[in-house]
């Protein structure tokens, strides 16, 4: 079931019912997609390598929430991390906020966000640098997920840290050997403390109880990291949930499957069509806003000092290269299509031109 097909049918009862509370972000999502692949998208001309055919295809609108767009960045994204890991145990630490800060974030996107990031990123770095937990210079990929399960509104962030740092200075490499990373309750006051200061920076107003109530840090071993990265990667574009999960559009309501937290059993869950669309849309990220970034010896300036962890690890590093963009694939004979430059494209345009023109 496609969920430009869904939009069609709901948007103008979504409209209706959401008008003061849709943002231009969300906006700009649905016309993307409504548009995706099709005419108005534009068109590029393709010719198969094998047979000559030519046909006309068109564009993806690229939009970072159309599920059908973004795959191939997705897989860039995942091998670039895949040739930054290291052999050594992997920790993936995972910020939330308390229920009653979700409102205000909501409300305040891009600059919730960013604090989010900074205060999580300078809780990790502050407590790595004491020597009592490591005593050096950490390096960490973050990556923002703003839903739960059932696709309510539940921002928190995701940091995949090596267990392990970086002593410039002596050239180096620490290595964390006990079972656990960071005690939790210490990053979780950390990151409190951070969070709040950097919301009044902003004039974003919290209540004292929300100051006082405990927040909740989670710091799960996850291996060599390369499950971990996969699943952070699963949601990076694409939106928040895949077209194979919506299984029923009936009667003006929308059904679709997702996993019980607890039990892992798959539920269903039934919503009318226009609450439907508000649920995913308010996963729209603000126009420019990074899901992913990366810190410490992880960080694209800091490509010397990853490149001296690895020979301190005696990592070997293969250069494999930008993954393949998919190709068309020829209707006619199976075989892939190449896209026709536009100089040679209008050429033959000319050509037919002048072929229809001629008595």
């Amino acid at each position: 079931m496609e969920l430009a097909g869904l939009l069609s049918d709901y948007k103008l009862d979504f409209e209706l019912k959401y008008e003061n509370l849709i943002l231009p972000s969300q906006r700009q999502a649905m016309n993307s997609i409504l548009g995706c692949r099709k005419p108005e998208c534009g068109e590029m001309l393709v010719q198969c390598t094998h047979c000559g055919k030519l046909e006309l295809k068109p564009h993806s609108c690229g939009h970072r929430s159309c599920p059908k767009c973004q795959n191939h960045e997705a897989t860039e994204w995942l091998e670039r991390q895949r040739q930054k890991l290291l052999p050594v145990p992997y920790f993936l630490v995972t910020f939330t906020v308390p229920a009653q800060l979700r409102n205000t974030i909501g409300n305040h996107q891009r600059v919730a966000f960013e604090s989010m990031f900074r205060a999580g990123k300078e809780s990790l770095e502050e407590i790595a640098e004491n020597n009592r937990y490591m005593g050096g210079e950490i390096g960490m990929t973050g990556v923002l997920h703003t839903h739960s399960r059932k696709l309510e509104f539940h921002p928190h962030i995701h940091f995949l840290v090596p267990a392990g740092c970086i002593n410039r200075k002596q050239k180096a490499w620490k290595r964390k050997r006990w079972k656990f990373l960071f005690p939790e309750n210490a990053l979780a006051d950390l990151f409190r403390g951070k969070l709040l200061a950097l919301f009044g920076e902003n004039g974003l107003m919290i209540s004292e109880q929300i100051s006082a109530s405990r927040w909740v840090v989670n710091c799960k071993r996850v291996g060599r990291g390369e499950k971990a990265l996969e699943y952070l990667s699963r949601y990076l574009y694409r939106g928040v949930i895949s077209e194979k999960r919506i299984v029923e559009n009936k009667d003006g309501k929308v059904t679709f499957l997702y996993r019980e937290n607890k039990s892992g059993k798959l539920k269903r869950r039934t919503l009318p069509g226009p609450d439907f669309l508000r649920l995913l849309l308010q996963h729209v990220l603000p126009k420019g806003f990074r899901r992913a970034r990366d810190y410490g010896f992880l960080h694209g300036n800091a490509k010397k000092t990853l490149r001296l962890v690895q020979l301190l690890l005696h990592v070997r590093i293969s250069e494999t290269g930008k993954p393949k963009r998919p190709a068309f694939i020829c209707s006619v004979c199976g075989k892939e299509m190449r896209m026709v430059v536009p100089k040679i494209y209008r050429l033959a345009q000319n050509r037919e031109l002048q072929a229809c023109s001629s008595p």
